[in-house]
């Protein structure tokens, strides 16, 4: 069972709580006046025995009745004051204590939400829980009893201990007797303590998480009939905790002992002393009754100190596991783009043939030729061409040139930049033309610059004349390349992963145009949800960069980030809230009725109208009332109904029937028309929602293409969506 990282050997106890300061500052007053009244109630005690000094001394040696009568009720009016003012004591931390749990509470819940979901995968759930309540707990009982009796202790001790010097020093020295062997065995057990402690509360964490896992999986345990062993885990768990919890009692009781013990021994010895000393004169019996009583006054401090010292001890490892989290680091409102990112079009770089991306090709002629992948020049007149280049954007049948220096398009997913001077072109199978207007021609003098490809970056340089032909606008402005959600050269590794190992994601470069909807396709493992999870930063990039509408998303602050991303995942998560809360959540706080009536048509989630309530009815915690369909779509409908700009939709039709499942796909494809759209899928029906996929295999983009050209020349693409063996083919 997973547990935190051990904590440090040498930590200070002291310095430890000391981080609680800031919580407690805003209530320090009433905190102050509260150990002030303690240690005045305490003192009022230590009067007592004074008290009984005058009345030995005085009215029973001159048996004087009136005066032993006024002296009890000194003694009644002293001891009602001393309850008194620990009434009061209590009574002033009770609200503030409350109000600094709450707020402890409150900032770490905030803080959890502000993690990156990096640090929740590593940390057990239980873990958390039990740093929210159980340590929580501990810390405000530390701040209403330890905190003030330690402070309160230590001073009715020296009070008291003055008062018995004041009264017979050599008493007195006898009473101090024991102070270094119980201040030795304090050290001690302070030490030994400390690590029971924090072993015992990471221990409760671990049988939080199995408790938790165990009724959220309760039907996994009882359709698999595993009661059994999971109550067997369970008392394992117990019993090992329960092992801590005893060892934690030994020692306690061996502290105990020995602080009582030692205190009784030098109080025995004190009397004997004393009475010699009043047998011989030299002692009057009153001051004996006033020392006894003194030092029987102490002795309540004295032995407290052994529980005041653990409970101490636990709250220490409370506030040390609490900000073991606070500490942790959260996501930053924006961001600094990553170091290692991806050079923009014009670099003339190129990523290595492992890419995963098409052969791509430029052409020029004049001074120098390339020709297929990779980047080559020769003298003379060239020309590069190669499968799956794509021609600058402008429809119609007319031709593009321009004079000066040009640079021909890239392919969707080639990278090699090829050199010439003079004429440039480009030309391959699978081109298109640009979307001009009819056959017209367009011509350019000067410094032009062709469209880069879908995925790809590398371009081909060529200085000449030439006349782009159409008379549409020219997208291959830069403004045109960069809209839309781009990848540049992105690599991910998980944070917690080995350095040496290999990125799970690795040259990645991919272009999704704006209102363009891509599939994301690749077998179980392939990286397909880590991609998605890239977008919106739930991890950071390890480096490259994405960009929406050419805007880094490192540059963009969150809050701006995720409104315009909205993202569907593949377990669909509902909170125990209504219907129409559940669904809300994925719009903006002026969002009403009709927006989610929207959604919920588009998800095809009509059902919600028959529940008990409508929209109104709750869904239980993880929306467990609900089949796995009706989820399904209900996080469909919160995905689209802020309408987003760019949409991540992580198979989102899995759990659903084909009925059901072409009708949110006629749907859907009108939700798509309008938005920027990337959907991770395992089916061809889902596949055909998308204008153009993707393969993802190994980490890497291994094709892009329509799903009918990967089809016919993509082997993996076609065993994937046929489910064929591949060495069938």
């Amino acid at each position: 069972m997973a547990t935190t990282p051990a904590p440090a050997q040498d930590r200070s106890a002291v310095r430890t709580l000391l981080r609680l300061w800031p919580y407690v500052r805003p209530v320090r007053a009433r905190l102050f006046g509260a150990a002030l009244v303690a240690i005045v109630a305490s003192c009022v005690g230590l009067v007592i025995p004074l008290a009984l000094k005058w009345m030995v001394d005085g009215p029973i040696a001159g048996r004087d009745p009136a005066g032993v009568w006024l002296g009890a009720l000194f003694l009644l009016l002293l001891g009602f004051t001393e309850a008194l003012l620990f009434g009061l004591r209590r009574w002033l931390v009770a609200r503030p204590l409350s109000h600094v749990e709450a707020s402890m509470r409150a900032a770490l819940y905030g803080h959890l939400q502000r993690l990156p979901v990096a640090f929740h995968d590593r940390w057990a759930s239980g873990q958390l829980l039990s740093r929210g309540t159980t340590d929580l707990m501990l810390l405000r009982m530390f701040l209403a009893f330890p905190l003030t009796f330690l402070l309160v202790n230590g001073v009715t001790i020296l009070v008291g201990v003055i008062i018995m010097l004041h009264q017979d020093w050599t008493l007195g020295l006898v009473i101090l007797g024991p102070a270094v062997p119980v201040m030795v065995t304090c050290v001690i057990f302070e030490r030994r303590y400390a690590r029971l402690a924090r072993r015992a509360q990471d221990q409760v964490g671990d049988l939080t998480t199995v408790v938790e896992e165990s009724v959220l999986g309760i039907r996994i345990i009882k359709g698999f009939g595993r009661h059994r062993s999971q109550e067997r885990a369970f008392r394992d768990l117990s019993k090992t905790l329960r092992g801590t919890e005893l060892r934690k009692a030994r020692l306690l009781a061996t502290i105990w002992g020995v602080i009582v013990t030692l205190p009784e021994v030098a109080i025995g010895a004190a009397l004997v002393v004393g009475v010699v000393q009043v047998a011989d004169g030299v002692l009057s019996a009153g001051t004996l009754v006033a020392f006894l009583s003194t030092a029987l006054a102490l002795r309540w401090p004295v032995e407290s100190i052994g529980f005041l010292l653990a409970m101490s001890q636990e709250a220490a490892t409370a506030t040390e596991r609490y900000f073991e989290v606070m500490d942790a680091e959260v996501e930053g409102a924006g961001g600094t783009p990553a170091a290692a990112a991806t050079p923009g079009p014009g670099t003339g770089s190129a990523p290595d043939a492992d890419s995963g991306s098409a052969p791509g090709t430029g052409s020029g002629s004049g001074t120098g030729s390339a020709q297929g992948p990779g980047s080559g020049s020769t003298p003379g007149l060239g020309s590069a061409s190669g499968p799956g280049t794509r021609s600058a954007p402008d429809s119609g049948n007319g031709s593009r040139s321009r004079s000066g220096s040009g640079r021909a398009p890239a392919s969707d997913a080639g990278f090699a930049p090829a050199f010439g001077s003079g004429l440039g072109s480009a030309s391959g199978p699978g081109t298109r033309s640009a979307p001009g207007s009819g056959n017209g021609s367009r011509s350019r003098s000067g410094s032009g610059r062709a469209p880069a490809s879908d995925a790809g970056f590398a371009p081909a340089f060529g200085s000449g004349s030439g006349s782009p032909s159409g008379t549409g606008p020219r997208p291959g402005s830069a403004t045109v390349q960069e809209k839309g959600l781009r990848f540049h050269d992105v690599r991910f590794r998980y944070p917690d992963a080995p350095s040496d190992s290999l990125p799970v994601l690795q040259h990645i470069d991919l272009h999704i145009r704006p209102g363009e909807s891509m599939a994301l396709v690749g077998a179980t493992g392939s990286g397909k949800t880590t991609l998605t999870a890239l977008i919106p930063r739930l991890y950071e990039l390890t480096s490259g960069r994405i960009t929406l509408d050419g805007a880094d998303i490192t540059g963009l602050s969150r809050e701006a980030l995720r409104a315009k991303v909205a993202v569907a995942f593949e377990e669909p998560t509902l909170f125990s809230a209504s219907v129409g809360d559940n669904v809300l959540m994925g719009a903006k706080d002026t969002a009403g009725h009709a927006d989610l009536e929207r959604a919920l048509a588009v998800a095809q989630a009509g059902f919600v109208h028959s529940l008990p309530q409508g929209t109104d009815t709750p869904v239980g915690e993880q929306g467990l009332s609900l089949s796995g369909g009706q989820r399904q779509r209900l996080a469909l409908a919160r995905a689209v109904v802020a309408q987003p700009e760019f949409l991540v939709l992580d198979d989102p039709l899995s759990a659903l029937d084909v009925h059901t499942e072409a009708a949110v796909e006629a749907a859907l494809r009108q939700v798509l028309a309008d938005t920027t759209a990337l959907i991770v899928a395992h089916r061809p029906s889902t596949v055909l929602l998308a204008d153009r996929v993707a393969l993802l295999s190994g980490g890497r983009i291994a094709a892009v293409g329509t799903h009918h050209e990967l089809l016919r020349t993509n082997a993996e693409y076609a065993y994937l969506m046929s489910g064929e063996e591949e060495g069938a083919r």
